[in-house]
């Protein structure tokens, strides 16, 4: 069987808040490439686990499953966000630095 990795997920750049960042996913790695058709140019597949894609609440819940099943994984621990707050008048003072 194909090695799971568990994971949380980050953001996409096309969110601002951090609402659907509270699971984590189990999702296999691929053991086939892909192949392209050679009469349409298409991409395809055959490896239909590569697809799976199963949400947790907890990475718990995750290794539990993944023990029960036998499934051989890696966890990937999320990184810690550094923020950073400044005001908006920050942007005009004198003396700022531009890069």
């Amino acid at each position: 069987m194909a090695k799971a990795r568990i994971y949380r997920p980050d953001k996409s750049a096309m969110q601002s808040g951090k609402v659907s960042m509270d699971h984590w996913v189990l999702e296999f790695a691929p053991e086939k490439p892909y192949f392209v058709d050679n009469l349409m140019g298409w991409v395809g597949m055959t490896d239909t686990p590569q697809e799976i894609h199963l949400k947790f609440p907890t990475k718990e819940a995750a290794v539990s499953y993944a023990k029960a099943r036998a499934i051989p994984f890696d966890i990937f621990e999320p990184n810690k966000r550094k923020t950073v707050r400044k005001a908006y008048a920050d942007n005009f003072k004198f003396g700022r630095v531009t890069g």
